[in-house]
């Protein structure tokens, strides 16, 4: 049956944290304490308000960088390395999922809040290096994080895909928001299924998921 909703599908995007690995490696916790680090510093602040802010700015914004940015003024370049300089070694290399995407007809992307130079580190952590035809970071989108629409007009617009004929993964269950009315195919892949009309599949296994596609 899923098949058959991707039959159209000749661009497949990617999200890049917690979709294209497991959450529970969770590596994201470490960008999480850098990001509070990072605000201590920046707006000398206590950890406490610190982690608020961050939370806040991710709640309202999509990024704790967009908050940043907007109520602040910062300077995304510095900030983007420092948070982003982590210890990839908890990730392990997934062969599985690598021939999964292999197996997948047409042009694969991957789209991220993240950077790209983080995003190469994440792929390459994984043994996905060289699986996808393009890497977009929320530089490419000028900034604007998803689930922002510009954010996506933009990555789309660069990248020239057809969003009728593109699927989009994610585990964060907003960001499928606006493929979802661009009219790409959406999956959410999470550890529990949102119940949000704009979601068509869910899945806490990416790569059975892919292999019901293709094989």
């Amino acid at each position: 049956m899923a098949r058959q909703q991707f039959h159209h599908v000749t661009t497949w995007v990617f999200d890049l944290d917690n979709t294209l690995y497991p959450p529970r490696y969770r590596l994201f916790d470490q960008i999480e304490v850098r990001m509070t680090n990072w605000v201590m510093a920046a707006l000398k602040v206590s950890r406490d308000e610190a982690n608020r802010l961050r939370q806040h700015y991710w709640q309202s914004y999509g990024t704790t960088l967009a908050g940043l940015m907007r109520e602040h003024g910062i300077d995304p370049g510095p900030y983007l390395a420092d948070v982003h300089d982590i210890d990839f070694g908890l990730l392990p290399r997934d062969p599985d999922l690598a021939a999964r995407l292999k197996d997948l007809p047409g042009r694969r992307i991957v789209y991220t809040n993240a950077c790209e130079p983080y995003a190469v580190k994440v792929l390459e952590a994984r043994g996905l290096s060289g699986l996808f035809d393009a890497i977009y970071g929320v530089e490419h989108a000028g900034f604007h994080p998803k689930p922002d629409r510009a954010a996506f007009d933009t990555v789309f617009a660069l990248d020239g895909l057809d969003p009728a004929r593109a699927a989009m993964f994610e585990d964060d269950a907003r960001n499928l928001m606006v493929p979802h009315i661009l009219g790409m195919r959406t999956v959410h892949v999470a550890p529990a299924p949102a119940p949000d009309d704009h979601i068509h599949h869910h899945t806490d296994d990416l790569a059975a998921f892919l292999a019901t596609l293709t094989t």
